[in-house]
């Protein structure tokens, strides 16, 4: 099968997704484009030693309380990780999906400059929080969030950072696979498990990426990675941490998927990661599932399907052509 690049003319800001048709988008899971010079099962690879600590030891007092209600917060290590690879101080991190801002906290605590863009006004003014306590521990790099859609990114991007962005670290939404916190009452001794904090913002806001369905997503996400192709310097990286899901026990191999719509983007496939989400023993990798995910494994296996915990997500890291 042979995947062809979609008639992509120039968008709008005010439209709600890149254009690309559905025929394309079915075939980045399997196929490349056609012109494009890497072959994507060629690319180098290296293991991130990222969850040798929990992700609460990694955020404890580095970032304020309301950041774990977050459902699916990137793990600082991996954050500061590909920042420190990529990146030299003083040079400009952007996040155009930031979240409570784990890619700019990372980013000024190691010296860089950093913006992020966040749909979502709760969890822009917890990344704003996240930045001001970074500053009284003394990092007084320029750090700044934006709210807004990422795919109106270049009408957004303070005119300062567009054409000096070193590095974009970012992920897509993980659709249904997004984490959770849990909840125990005891009740005249019956136990009660309820979940909290899954899902992004309201189901019924359309204009979340999050809850327009993986085609929409796909068309939006390439949409936000051609505005970041367009304000990143010469040289300049994009690292996408993303990982599979399944849906009724099919997986979507999400991370080939944006990996074809960065190269739809104008982006070059550099290198993919692995980043840990297990520790490193002597002899196994110790898993930190959380409990709905254990607790979905189990469920899993019982119907005879016979799955593990996540223990890494993909880093797709491209550069600008």
């Amino acid at each position: 099968m042979t995947t062809t690049q979609p008639n992509t003319p120039p968008s709008r800001a005010d439209e709600p997704t890149m254009p690309l048709s559905r025929a394309y988008i079915d075939a980045l899971d399997t196929t490349p484009p056609a012109d494009e010079p890497t072959n994507f099962g060629e690319l180098p690879v290296s293991v991130w030693a990222t969850a040798q600590t929990s992700p609460a030891a990694q955020r404890r007092d580095r970032y304020v309380p309301e950041s774990t209600a977050h459902p699916a917060k990137m793990l600082p290590a991996v954050a500061a990780h590909a920042i420190e690879h990529y990146t030299k101080p003083g040079e400009v991190v952007l996040d155009p999906m930031c979240g409570i801002g784990t890619t700019l906290v990372e980013a000024i605590d190691l010296g860089r400059r950093a913006v992020g863009v966040e749909y979502e006004p709760h969890w822009a003014d917890i990344a704003r929080a996240n930045l001001r306590l970074a500053r009284n521990r003394s990092h007084d790099h320029d750090g700044k969030v934006v709210r807004g859609d990422a795919r109106q990114l270049e009408s957004l991007l303070p005119a300062e950072y567009v054409g000096h962005v070193a590095l974009v670290v970012t992920s897509p939404p993980y659709g249904p696979s997004v984490h959770g916190l849990v909840n125990t009452n005891r009740e005249s001794g019956v136990n009660k498990v309820s979940k909290r904090h899954y899902r992004y913002g309201s189901a019924l806001d359309r204009g979340n990426l999050a809850n327009i369905g993986h085609h929409r997503l796909l068309a939006g996400f390439t949409r936000i990675l051609t505005a970041c192709a367009r304000v990143l310097r010469p040289g300049g990286h994009v690292a996408i941490t993303v990982r599979p899901w399944r849906e009724h026990a099919e997986l979507i191999d999400l991370p080939s998927q944006v990996m074809a719509c960065g190269a739809a983007a104008g982006l070059v496939p550099v290198e993919r990661c692995v980043a840990l989400l297990a520790r490193v023993a002597d002899t196994e990798l110790v898993a930190r599932g959380s409990f709905f995910q254990r607790d979905f494994i189990r469920k899993q296996r019982e119907t005879g399907l016979p799955l593990h915990l996540i223990a890494h997500e993909d880093v797709i890291t491209m550069r600008l052509q």
